[in-house]
């Protein structure tokens, strides 16, 4: 006599979908409570997917797979799913308050010049909001701001309509404030440390931002004053650090990791940029700056690889017109690439606990 098939329930279809893995973060959707509102009514199954990241490209992957997991299910005739864009605000360290109109700041920093950051934190700016999300960048160098010309807007200038607080330049969907928008490109800031921080502060809490899911601050090279103020009195969500696979910048990209180790910011993973040089003459496959180097620190200290990006021309000559790639080539193999090292940076992100702090009422204690 054959068993009867279980008959089809909440906790069979819950069943189904535990073992349906998301493609970004490696987890499944039930233990991390990404699925919502589970109802089935005879043979139609209804729910709501809340990846936590923004996954424009990913919509119709991930559908498929939950799609597929259900359909096994004997006795399931329809399945009706809703993905969510939704982008809660995450956790930060006790004591600092969230930026008004922020929910999340992502810093992207690196140990050492000349690695590529502030390309790599722009065109990860673009990518997640390419991916779907409502992004702004901050220019944290003070010395030598480079995202107005990186962006194209060096001939803007930010408005104020209250006099007190600044609004956000618009450069390709993305809300834009540094100190390169507020001086000429000539102007050399000539400040002492307290003076610098100052100031990265007044850009960063006095700039209108409005309603962003991710703030992206490009901060300056090295561990000095600016990035270690930064990283202690700003409500950092998490860190990005950007290295080439050179011996010499894996050394120093180490000590920026441990840097914001040592202040409890989560490092969301490591980028490896310059990673392999393709001749444009014969093809030939190049690893000028060495092999596998920014693998390797990420084995070291228990963190995320993101991904590893070329040393082109092309990424050089775009970024420098004010037309960065995932802008002006967003179909390009170099852009998919960005694309996906920005899913795994907002993705490592969603995995850190929500933020309750706007749950718990302001305690005033008074004598007598």
């Amino acid at each position: 006599m054959t068993p009867s098939s279980p008959a089809l329930s909440t906790q069979s279809v819950s069943d189904a979908l535990q073992a349906v893995a998301d493609p970004d973060t490696g987890k499944d959707f039930v233990s991390t409570r990404r699925i919502r509102g589970l109802t089935v009514e005879g043979g139609t199954v209804r729910f709501e997917v809340e990846p936590g990241y923004p996954a424009r490209s990913r919509r119709e992957s991930i559908r498929s797979l939950l799609v597929n997991a259900v359909h096994a299910i004997s006795g399931v005739e329809r399945v009706e799913i809703e993905i969510s864009d939704r982008i809660v605000a995450r956790a930060v360290r006790n004591g600092v308050k969230l930026l008004p109109g922020v929910k999340n700041v992502i810093a992207v920093a690196s140990g050492k010049g000349g690695v590529g950051k502030s390309t790599t934190a722009v065109n990860l700016a673009l990518a997640l909001a390419a991916e779907g999300a409502n992004v702004g960048m901050l220019d944290a160098d003070i010395y030598g701001p480079s995202l107005p010309q990186m962006l194209g807007v060096e001939a803007c200038r930010p408005e104020s309509a209250d006099g007190k607080t600044m609004e956000p330049v618009e450069a390709y969907g993305l809300q834009v404030m540094s100190v390169g928008l507020l001086v000429g490109d000539d102007t050399p800031m000539i400040w002492r440390g307290p003076l610098a921080t100052r100031a990265l502060t007044q850009l960063m809490t006095e700039t209108r931002w409005r309603d962003l899911d991710y703030l992206v601050v490009d901060l300056p090279p090295g561990t000095g004053d600016i990035q270690l103020t930064l990283a202690q009195s700003a409500p950092l969500t998490g860190a990005v650090i950007v290295t080439t696979p050179q011996d010499i910048a894996l050394i120093d990209a180490r000590k920026g990791l441990k840097m914001f180790e040592k202040v409890n910011v989560p490092i969301l993973g490591v980028v490896e940029n310059m990673g392999i040089h393709i001749c444009s003459g014969c093809g030939r496959e190049e690893h000028i700056f060495g092999a596998g180097g920014g693998q390797k620190i990420c084995n070291d200290y228990g963190v995320l690889f993101l991904g590893a990006l070329p040393l082109d021309l092309k990424i050089r000559e775009e970024t420098d017109s004010g037309a960065p790639t995932v802008a002006c080539d967003p179909k390009s193999r170099i852009a998919e690439i960005y694309r996906d090292i920005a899913r795994k940076t907002a993705a490592a992100l969603a995995c850190i606990p929500r933020d309750m702090s706007h749950k718990f009422p302001n305690i005033v204690v008074k004598n007598g």
